[in-house]
Formats: C-alpha cells, structure tokens, sequence
C-alpha cells in the first residue's frame, strides 16, 4: 500500500510514477493507493495512476484506490474514468 499526501500534480506525480514502477508487480498483484491524506489531484496526477492502473493490469494484477477525498471522486467522475478505477473502502479486506 502507497499512501499519498498533500497534492499530486505536475511536481509530484513524477514521484509517484517512480514508486510505482519500484512495486513489485506480478500476476495476481494488487497495489492500494491510500488517497486519505491526498488533498489535490490534477489532470497528471489522474494520468499517473490510470498509467499505472493499465500497467498493474497487462501484467495480471490490479490496482485500487482507497479514503478518496469527495475532490477526487469528483474528478474520476468528471474525466469519465470511474468505472475503469476501483475504489474500496479499506484495505483491511485484502490483507487476509
């Protein structure tokens, strides 16, 4: 699990996109982005994740998002892509 903090953009996504490719990712592998304490998203930081959500996919696993603030769902929503991202409640079902 990855927990984000203050504002992904154009500064820090690029942070992010690194730390994804660090995750170890293979078939069945599931990443958690804890968005609780993330409190801005722009249109780089949408592209950041939906690129790592594509990649977690070719390769077999997934990747969810988790505590999104009612800015963020507003702009999954807004950019139509709220259907491709799956957001859980907690995390705390995956780690059985």
């Amino acid at each position: 699990m990855l927990g984000l903090c203050g504002e992904l953009d154009l500064a820090s996504a690029p942070l992010l996109e690194s730390e994804l490719e660090n995750a170890v990712l293979g078939p069945s592998s599931t990443i958690v982005l804890d968005l609780n304490e993330l409190g801005f998203i722009d249109s780089t930081g949408l592209r950041t994740i939906l690129s790592a959500h594509e990649r977690a996919r070719e390769r077999g696993g997934q990747l969810l998002l988790t505590g999104c603030s009612e800015q963020v769902k507003r702009l999954l929503s807004i950019a139509g892509v709220s259907e491709r991202l799956r957001t859980i409640t907690s995390p705390d079902g995956l780690l059985v």
